[in-house]
């Protein structure tokens, strides 16, 4: 099977390069020099051309702009990368028969409540990009085209930068950190959406049980969940566990409201999201949200 990766050096794309590897021969599609085929989602239309080259089986999208506040700033990239680039990818897969998995995020939400958020639960985002987010969820279901969109939240790994990253740098910088505590979420990390992914394309390209799993979308993110403030004071309290150098206090490192950070984009209050559809059509388990972050952290340490 030929599987066209695009987005191969982000914290999935990473990771997908390894996950995607015993279902076939990854190409992988982008602008830096390391890839097989150039791929410009600043130019959505040439992506076209990139499909139509490998003639692929199966499209990965995990290119996007996620740099959340700077898409306020520049809401025309956004929107070429994260909604048209999409849309012509989609309308490729469908002319051509191939699946597409395409990434998605919490905040098509607006973050309201304190429920998880189902899969058909109404949307509403609050910055531009979540709204651009979700227009490309919508191209890809108006292209007819067969296709997985896995929505997740917070996510991190070993590789790139990530919040845990900025916590240990700013602990071993300050003697106090404010982090808000009123945004609730599940980080997960980029490995456990790449084995995901894996999983889920084999149901459905191999001869399995589950080779009649509808196309459609999943919410997919690891268990539990925890406040942006909580989830820095893990990091730092293992990291100071495996002999770190750390100066902040476990008692220095205080809750604030979102309020008192103000920053350009808007970010939802509550970014739990349901997973039963994923668990139950596919037969696995979303380890805690603390098991990944602390696999991440190990790995993190190792390098430095």
């Amino acid at each position: 099977m030929k599987i066209l990766l695009l987005g191969g050096s982000g914290q999935v794309g990473w990771e997908l390069q390894r996950s995607l590897a015993l279902l076939g021969e990854v190409t992988l599609a982008g602008i830096d020099g390391g890839t097989t085929l150039a791929a410009d989602f600043s130019r959505p239309e040439t992506l076209r051309g990139v499909v139509e080259a490998l003639s692929p089986g199966v499209i990965v999208n995990a290119a996007a702009h996620t740099a959340v506040d700077r898409c306020e700033a520049e809401p025309e990239l956004a929107q070429a990368i994260n909604a048209t680039a999409t849309d012509v990818l989609a309308r490729a897969a469908q002319a051509s028969g191939a699946w597409l998995i395409h990434y998605s995020t919490d905040y098509v939400f607006d973050g309201s409540g304190t429920a998880p958020w189902r899969e058909d639960d109404a949307t509403g985002p609050l910055s531009v990009y979540g709204r651009t987010k979700l227009a490309g969820e919508a191209a890809i279901r108006a292209s007819g085209c067969r296709h997985f969109i896995v929505r997740t939240s917070w996510v991190y790994g070993a590789r790139g930068d990530n919040f845990a990253k900025t916590m240990l740098r700013l602990a071993a910088e300050r003697d106090a950190l404010s982090v808000v505590a009123d945004q609730v979420g599940a980080p997960t990390g980029a490995e456990l959406l790449a084995d995901a992914t894996a999983h889920m394309l084999r149901n459905v390209t191999g001869p399995g049980p589950g080779a009649a799993a509808a196309s459609g979308t999943y919410h997919v993110a690891a268990s539990g969940e925890c406040s942006w403030h909580t989830y820095a004071r893990h990091v730092i309290a293992y990291a100071r566990a495996h002999g770190r150098p750390l100066r902040v206090a476990d008692e220095a490192v205080r809750a604030i409201a979102t309020a008192d950070y103000p920053t350009p984009a808007r970010r939802p209050g509550n970014s739990r999201l349901d997973t039963t559809k994923f668990r139950s059509t596919f037969d696995l388990v979303l380890p805690p949200w603390q098991r990944g972050v602390e696999r991440a952290l190990d790995e993190m340490f190792q390098r430095a």
